[in-house]
């Protein structure tokens, strides 16, 4: 198994751990480029990707004889795709380092001087500008008139997308002015307004369509589409802020060029200034974050290059980087909106998860409506014994909250205006009652703390809508019921077709089937013989082993190995039923606690199940259709009985459920690992770790034969 070294802080990664590191990054960081360059689907938030950049960085200035050839830092963006023919670009479309404080950005402005030599009384003027969070495109011009368009792609070669581009009013066709120079080549960000953005989501929504999830992934889906036609009905922009290949420079500063091509008619940024002073450069940084949530486009930071174009020159790349350039990020964003309503919503193991509906609002370029609540605790502020959360929030409908969209691509709450609370809110009551079923939820209670679960859950687990798929897969799952020929994909299909509505409609499936109209047999991916098979194995299965039929109902905290030591406890179905039906009664709930291995986690959660009339309706049609063998009792005087046995590699003369059963009946105890307490392992061919590891302790070992012959079956 590969050793995890994310967690591994830089400074304490041996070598060998950096070369495993820098393999992983550099395979993460190409998987996220693609999603974000190639697919417009990024998975993670730029804070959590330029935290994996960040990280590969440092490492490969701690080991830099270790830097891979795949390396993140030696390229940009991602290949492009196939569907488009290539553009090769003349001179490279590169990537930015990054600024995440104000330190960052003091030493930018040092290594600078530096590298040339400036003293400190020397002027050293910047330009600041947003950075535009869309996508890159190189717009190349001959004679002034625009003759190709190209996405960045890999930073080397790009797609075409000139006739797309054309569609965009802010790119001109012919260039306007005098002296335009023979070849052009101009650089900016195609984007999408929030207004656009929301105007073009009614439009597909009013439409039966899927509407976009950000302006940024709409942007760029709509200049990647193969058909034009398509792209000029998408309200883009751009916005020019470079040059790539110029036959000549019209000006000798990059304010200058900016001012320039906003004569030749491009869009340019209104922000965008220049400044001698880093304080003076950085108050403008805070005023453009302060001022985001105002902009109609959405940005990630704000871009700094140096503002003498002979300084650009002199001052060059490092590692496929300017060195007269850097991005100051922004912070993960917050912002604040109005909490609506409180849902809950159940999940596929029962629990009830509050879910904040939220006034919409746009966070680091996605629209958000919803948050998580996590729990009950969260929503009240208070644990279940009074005591207040350090991360409860008291949150009520019609809060003012703010929303913070990070690492996690789910939206969390930070705080509540308190100020703003409308007069008359009332607290959350958080539900005792499944919303979906019914049925009464419930917080486990920790057997040695005294304190609830943070999450209450649904005990209707047979019934509940929510649950049932999961709890079918489960009951007819290997270690459970075990049906030949009905599998996840099956019970799945059965549950969404209505040929099953719980886990008691399994066993009356030949009935129905022959009264229906539309039979199994029709069904593609079906036929006579094995919907014949499927009935057969149902049938089978009608006289399980009572454990299995314990461990298929699903029951929380009822593990396989609690399930067997219930059925070894009360013997048979019937002895079952009546203690189950029984356990209001405080001596026999008493009794099923004394049982080893039970607690009362185990023994609450069976008293709930027992006692939600819904379980107990599913729980007779069963019993009407199905009669578990009763219990085989253990042999007390077997060779291996009260032994604790392992079995390993691949038995020939046996499965390793039969081997296991085996052991069991015979007294013993079947564990899934070696350890001291081992007494014997039966190792098969390929028998590997756990082979070793007995040697190593001195456990005893032995081959099927040997087994055999140990409990006298030769």
């Amino acid at each position: 198994m590969t050793k995890d070294n994310s967690k591994i802080a830089i400074e304490e990664l041996v070598r060998e751990d950096a070369v495993q590191e820098l393999e992983r990054l550099a395979l993460e960081i190409m998987r996220h480029d693609k999603l974000y360059h190639a697919n417009d689907e990024p998975e993670i938030s730029d804070a959590a990707y330029d935290a994996l950049r960040r990280r590969n960085l440092g490492i490969e200035q701690r080991f830099p004889d270790l830097i891979r050839e795949d390396s993140p830092s030696r390229r940009v963006g991602f290949v492009a795709l196939d569907k488009f023919e290539k553009v090769i670009h003349a001179i490279p479309m590169l990537s930015l380092e990054n600024a995440f404080s104000d330190e960052d950005v003091h030493d930018f402005a040092k290594r600078m001087r530096k590298f040339l030599n400036l003293p400190e009384s020397q002027k050293l003027t910047l330009t600041a500008e947003p950075k535009i969070d869309g996508l890159s495109l190189s717009l190349r011009y001959e004679q002034g008139r625009l003759v190709s368009a190209a996405t960045r792609g890999d930073g080397a070669t790009g797609e075409n997308v000139t006739e797309n581009a054309k569609t965009i009013s802010d790119i001109p066709i012919v260039l306007a002015g005098d002296n335009i120079p023979d070849v052009v080549e101009i650089r900016g960000e195609v984007y999408m307004c929030h207004a656009a953005f929301f105007d073009l989501n009614k439009r597909m929504e009013a439409e039966g369509k899927p509407t976009y999830v950000n302006p940024r992934n709409t942007a760029a889906g709509s200049l990647r589409q193969l058909d034009s036609a398509i792209t000029a009905t998408r309200p883009l922009n751009f916005f020019a802020y470079a040059w790539g290949e110029m036959s000549a420079l019209p000006h000798n500063t990059q304010m200058g060029m900016v001012e320039w091509m906003k004569a030749c008619g491009f869009r340019i940024n209104p922000l965008m200034q220049g400044f001698e002073k880093i304080e003076e450069l950085l108050k403008h940084y805070r005023k453009i974050e302060k001022d985001r949530p105002e902009l109609e486009y959405d940005i990630d930071g704000v871009v700094y290059k140096v503002d003498d174009l002979g300084l650009q020159e002199r001052l060059g790349l490092k590692s496929r980087v300017p060195r007269w350039a850097i991005a100051h990020k922004f912070p993960a964003e917050k912002v604040w909106t109005i909490l609506r309503e409180i849902e809950i919503q159940v999940g596929r193991t029962g629990a009830l998860t509050p879910v904040a509906r939220l006034e919409p609002v746009t966070v680091g370029g996605v629209v958000v409506t919803n948050a998580t609540l996590h729990n009950e605790d969260y929503v009240k502020g208070v644990g279940s014994k009074g005591e207040v959360l350090r991360d409860g929030k008291d949150l009520r409908v019609g809060d003012h909250v703010m929303l913070q969209r990070a690492g996690d691509v789910i939206p969390q709450i930070l705080d509540v205006d308190l100020s703003k609370r409308p007069e008359g809110a009332q607290p959350f009551e958080f539900p005792s009652y499944c919303p979906v079923c019914g049925s009464h939820a419930v917080r486990d209670v920790n057997e040695k703390t005294g304190k609830a679960d943070s999450v209450k859950r649904c005990t209707g687990g047979l019934i509940c809508p929510a649950q049932v798929i999961e709890r079918l897969k489960h009951f007819v799952s290997r270690g459970a019921l075990d049906i030949d020929g009905l599998g996840d994909k099956q019970a799945e299909a059965f549950y969404e077709s209505g040929r099953i509505a719980d886990v008691a409609d399994i066993f009356t499936l030949r009935e129905r089937d022959a009264r229906s109209l539309k039979k199994l047999k029709d069904v593609e991916g079906w036929g006579s013989t094995s919907v014949a098979k499927l009935f057969d194995a149902i049938d089978v299965v009608r006289d399980t082993d009572l454990y299995r039929f314990i461990f298929g109902l699903g029951i929380r905290h009822v593990g396989e190995q609690t399930a067997k030591d219930l059925a070894k406890t009360y013997g048979d179905i019937e002895t079952l039923n009546q203690a189950m039906l029984d356990l209001g009664n405080p001596q026999t709930y008493d009794e099923l606690l004394s049982i080893d291995g039970i607690g009362t986690a185990v023994a609450e959660a069976l008293k709930e199940f027992f006692s939600e009339y819904r379980n107990l309706d599913v729980w007779n049609r069963l019993l009407v259709q199905i009669n578990p063998k009763p219990v085989e009792q253990a042999a007390t005087d077997s060779p291996v009985a009260g032994k604790t046995i392992v079995f390993t590699g691949s038995l020939e003369q046996m499965t390793r459920d039969e081997a296991k059963a085996m052991a069991e009946r015979l007294g013993a105890k079947v564990s899934g690992s070696v350890s001291k307490k081992t007494d014997l392992v039966v190792a098969g061919p390929g028998a590997g770790s756990k082979l070793k590891k007995a040697e190593d302790l001195g456990v005893a070992t032995t081959d099927e034969n040997g087994w055999f012959k140990l409990i006298g079956r030769e």
